[in-house]
């Protein structure tokens, strides 16, 4: 196919030498499946941010910071310019999470290089050697949707360890190889330690996981891994090995009116991100 003007950039460096096909277009981002040299990858070119559905929410923003003062300073003021680094900030996000992550071997696509805003990584695939389906594209009953669950969870834990949120955490940025779950999506990763709505997003993902996996093991729904790790995290007690059981006794106390007017707005957010994702799902190809 015709090469995008977004990739021949890398095209002329040698890093992509054929556009293949598009494997789908999402809210963020169009995917490409790319040839370099002997090798199948894959190419996420990020839509500007006009072109997007999905907006950098002050929630996702929290705790990302730059280095250089007047790139700070603006941002803050929603300048051309700060904009632009925004953008920046905003895409290496997900290129900072995926090395992170999978330093820390969480199972993410590997990533190779980030240029003006395309990011060149590893193609996931399935059992059949084609691209990998997604979560919610793939047949499940209890026994391998329990299997799945558990799995996730441990993933979950393993980015919580390594100090990462996905925050939007659901059947549709999760891909399925040959060997189980895969993590995809992430420029809207929280950093756990900088974001004060950290505990929410852990929460919110782990509750889709339940919610998701649930009509398939009903035992789920209801479940509160979220909070459960989210405790032991606290308290300096969670590790990739720490057993969990779903169960946290119900808090004492006066209620947090506060608190639950933040998991309404998430609640709604959130729904408005599924449905986006059920419109993008359309255009996967």
């Amino acid at each position: 196919m015709k090469t995008p003007k977004r990739i021949q950039p890398l095209v002329e460096e040698g890093l992509i030498d054929e556009v293949m096909r598009q494997l789908m277009s999402g809210k963020e981002a169009t995917v490409y499946v790319v040839r370099s040299g002997d090798d199948i990858r894959c190419a996420k070119v990020y839509k500007e941010a006009n072109e997007r559905s999905f907006h950098q929410a002050v929630a996702y923003q929290e705790g990302r910071r730059v280095k250089n003062s007047r790139q700070a300073r603006a941002m803050e003021k929603g300048t051309r310019y700060g904009r632009k680094m925004a953008e920046q900030v905003w895409q290496n996000a997900e290129v900072d999470a995926l090395y992170r992550l999978a330093a820390a071997g969480v199972r993410v696509p590997r990533p190779y290089i980030c240029h003006e805003g395309v990011l060149l990584m590893e193609l996931v695939t399935g059992a059949d050697g084609n691209a990998a389906p997604r979560l919610n594209d793939v047949e499940l009953d209890r026994e391998r949707a329990l299997a799945y669950h558990a799995a996730l969870l441990r993933e979950v834990v393993l980015m919580l360890c390594a100090g990462v949120i996905h925050g939007d955490l659901s059947e549709y940025n999760i891909l399925v190889d040959a060997h189980g779950p895969v993590i995809i999506d992430l420029p809207q990763a929280v950093d756990a330690a900088g974001s004060s709505v950290a505990a929410s997003m852990l929460e919110r993902d782990v509750t889709n996981l339940a919610n998701f996996f649930g009509a398939f093991a009903p035992e789920l729904q209801g479940s509160r891994y979220g909070a459960e790790i989210w405790m032991l995290y606290e308290a300096g007690l969670l590790t990739p090995d720490t057993p969990l059981t779903g169960v946290v006794a119900a808090p004492e106390g006066p209620a947090d009116v506060g608190a639950v007017i933040h998991e309404i707005a998430l609640a709604r957010f959130e729904e408005e991100e599924r449905e986006r994702h059920q419109l993008a799902a359309q255009g996967w190809a």
